[in-house]
């Protein structure tokens, strides 16, 4: 009998990160669901199942990362995997970027990606068991500019790039000891970080898609959970394009 899975996943209270630990419950996981605000991932989730395990952290910061693993194990006994989808937004156009934002951008959605790899990673190595899924986004291929029409500019774009790198680097350290890690690129989905879009840059983003449409969170949710299945055991230092095809409609 194969024993139940432990997952961590981050951005829990809301939009893909929420999809993700819906998707998990019900299939029976248990799940470590960190956002900064735990009440709100209690709400969203409206569970008080064992299975549910909700913290307060800002990935940004490494002893929230480390408690937030440091927790998974008092309360479950191990970390099998991690959906990484914590991330934070600018649109900022280059000429109103300030050194402040940019830096901030960077340490939330690049430095916390790795410091939330790093906390579980330590708990996988004695089992030599685990996968761990990042998240980048498709704004890296068609470098969005930013600006009022709400697309992600330099900052968010700079962010997510160098999450690709990341995943390569970690899945080369960590795949001898049983650990994958991989990514996903979600194109423009229907969640809050879309929220101040224009109704025309909503057009012309969803004209660019084959399938007519924006991906809904569950659909991006999804193939994190392929990823850290063992459907997916041999893909290892991959980012996995999910935006319906925009990429080359």
């Amino acid at each position: 009998m194969v024993a139940q899975r432990t997952v961590l996943v981050t951005g829990a209270a809301s939009g893909i990160g929420n999809a993700s630990a819906r998707q998990l419950l019900a299939a029976g996981y248990q799940v470590v669901a960190v956002d900064l605000d735990a009440d709100a991932v209690r709400a969203s989730l409206k569970t008080s199942r064992e299975e549910l395990e909700p913290i307060s952290a800002d990935v940004s910061r490494e002893d929230d990362c480390q408690a937030a693993a440091d927790r998974a194990i008092s309360r479950f006994g191990k970390i099998d995997a991690v959906l990484h989808w914590a991330a934070k937004h600018s649109t900022s156009y280059w000429s109103d970027l300030t050194a402040e934002e940019f830096n901030r951008i960077l340490a939330v959605n690049t430095t916390g990606s790795f410091l939330i790899a790093q906390a579980a990673a330590r708990h996988m190595l004695p089992r030599k068991f685990g996968a761990i899924v990042l998240a980048s986004s498709t704004s890296v291929i068609a470098g969005t500019t930013g600006g009022p029409a709400g697309s992600g500019g330099p900052a968010y774009v700079a962010s997510k790039a160098a999450i690709i790198g990341l995943v390569r680097s970690l899945a080369r350290a960590l795949g001898p000891s049983g650990i994958r890690v991989n990514g996903v690129s979600p194109g423009v989905t229907e969640t809050p970080m879309i929220a101040a879009y224009s109704a025309e840059n909503r057009a012309i983003q969803q004209g660019r898609v084959p399938l007519g449409r924006l991906a809904q969170a569950d659909e991006i949710a999804s193939v994190g959970g392929f990823l850290i299945s063992d459907d997916a055991r041999y893909i290892n230092g991959e980012t996995i394009i999910v935006d319906g095809g925009a990429a080359f409609g």
